[in-house]
């Protein structure tokens, strides 16, 4: 029955799902979400700073929560802007233009799409008030839509501004320099034209016709967030897709991580946002309002990689096939640092039916018990982007703001995995030795 369904998984499930992971304008999204990682994860250590989950600290720092919050302000807060650049950049390259080109015209797209106001009359009134500095600010570009929330614009303008670039340039409708010019400098006015095309177009739309793009994208897409972020079969699905995509030999991250990175960075943006306005750790009313951004799969359900295959590498360290041991001892210290495609290709968990159920099983399970966990409040929300590569329970203490519940929970789903995978891994390991044993006897 597993071997039937595997090879439904290769024939039927897996080439267009190859195809997607192929797909230039979303391998763009990947690479220029990707691309702003760094700082959103450097940028979200600055909450757990200002929101310090001792109470001694956080009145020690209460006076300078302004200041200790600009980093991710200037990180986190404008996530939005790195990655339409970033998306522009791989998108450009993805057609042979050039990267900065493309870019900078996603980026002046993007930056088109939100109007700035000139606060100068309400600075005049703040200085009148002894404000001091007040008159100084003159115009500026609100922050709220250059964050997570802004994200799905930033994509639109990156399909937008590179499409043009692209059309114009196959068109040959640039604007061609002298052989003597510098390529650099050549480059920049091939995107003269495109820019001029970009610029009007977005002006019209955003200013002259007043349409809030922005407000409309994410009203088309505010049912997926939430259907992924605080729906448990919304939450699920990612998982049954991951697994599913890697027991047929496809890194189902990359895929499903393409299509949904942006609704979890709007998430996690959301969260974020909550607990810096003053709310409280937990999900629910007064708290954050997502229970599953990114980082809740990354530390309680992929504990050890995509399967919670750490749970597999301590059983196959004790195990009694020579190979299997040798996998699980290759495997385990990359797996306590959530790298297990030694694992997974090793074992191999790739295209096996006796390793493949458990690994689909047990993140079934244990996003079950983690959903229920976070939503019931027992423990905190999701609030920064913690380096991928720490172990769980460090990483999940971290992007929950210091949870001890979080570092338990990790432990139990451990533990779960282990019983989940144990019987499978006796089947496996007997029909090893046995193998063994014959290549032995043949010898």
């Amino acid at each position: 029955m597993m071997e039937k369904f595997l090879q439904w998984l290769e024939e039927k499930f897996m080439p267009p799902m190859a195809r997607l992971a192929e797909q230039r304008h979303l391998r763009a999204v990947r690479d220029g979400v990707i691309s702003t990682l760094p700082l959103i994860i450097i940028g979200s250590f600055f909450i757990i700073i200002a929101q310090p989950p001792i109470p001694f600290l956080a009145e020690l720092v209460a006076p300078y929560v302004g200041d200790i919050m600009i980093p991710y302000r200037l990180t986190v807060g404008l996530m939005s802007v790195y990655a339409a650049y970033g998306m522009g950049y791989s998108l450009a390259k993805s057609y042979s233009l050039d990267g900065v080109s493309g870019g900078v015209l996603s980026l002046a797209t993007f930056l088109m799409m939100n109007i700035p106001l000139n606060v100068d009359g309400i600075m005049e009134e703040a200085a009148g008030a002894g404000i001091e500095g007040a008159e100084a600010m003159g115009w500026v570009l609100p922050m709220g839509n250059l964050g997570g929330a802004g994200m799905f614009t930033a994509i639109l303008s990156m399909v937008v501004a590179v499409e043009v670039l692209r059309f114009m340039k196959k068109k040959k409708i640039t604007l061609t320099m002298p052989e003597q010019v510098p390529e650099s400098v050549a480059r920049s006015f091939e995107a003269l034209f495109p820019a001029g095309v970009v610029i009007i177009l977005t002006w019209v739309v955003r200013v002259m016709l007043g349409l809030d793009v922005n407000a409309m994208l994410m009203s088309v897409f505010a049912p997926l967030v939430d259907l992924s972020g605080n729906n448990y079969f919304g939450v699920m699905l990612p998982v049954l897709l991951i697994t599913l995509l890697w027991a047929a030999g496809i890194h189902g991250v990359s895929v499903i991580g393409s299509v949904m990175r942006p609704a979890w960075l709007i998430m996690l943006d959301a969260n974020v946002a909550a607990v810096a306005d003053g709310a409280s750790m937990s999900y629910g009313d007064g708290g954050v309002p997502y229970i599953a951004p990114e980082p809740f799969y990354q530390w309680l359900v992929w504990v050890g990689g995509s399967g919670a295959t750490l749970a597999l590498a301590l059983l196959l360290v004790v195990s009694k096939s020579t190979y299997l041991k040798q996998v699980g001892k290759f495997s385990l210290v990359p797996g306590i640092f959530n790298i297990n495609e030694p694992m997974i290709f090793g074992a191999p968990i790739v295209m096996n039916p006796i390793l493949g159920i458990p690994f689909i099983i047990a993140p079934v399970v244990t996003t079950t018990i983690s959903y229920f966990a976070v939503q019931l409040g027992i423990v905190n929300g999701f609030t920064v982007m913690a380096p991928w590569t720490l172990p769980a329970p460090i990483g999940a203490w971290m992007a929950t703001g210091g949870s001890i519940a979080a570092v338990i929970l990790v432990l139990i789903n451990i533990a779960i995995a282990l019983v989940i995978y144990y019987p499978f891994f006796k089947v496996y390991e007997k029909k090893m030795i046995a193998e063994e044993q014959a290549d032995t006897a043949t010898v």
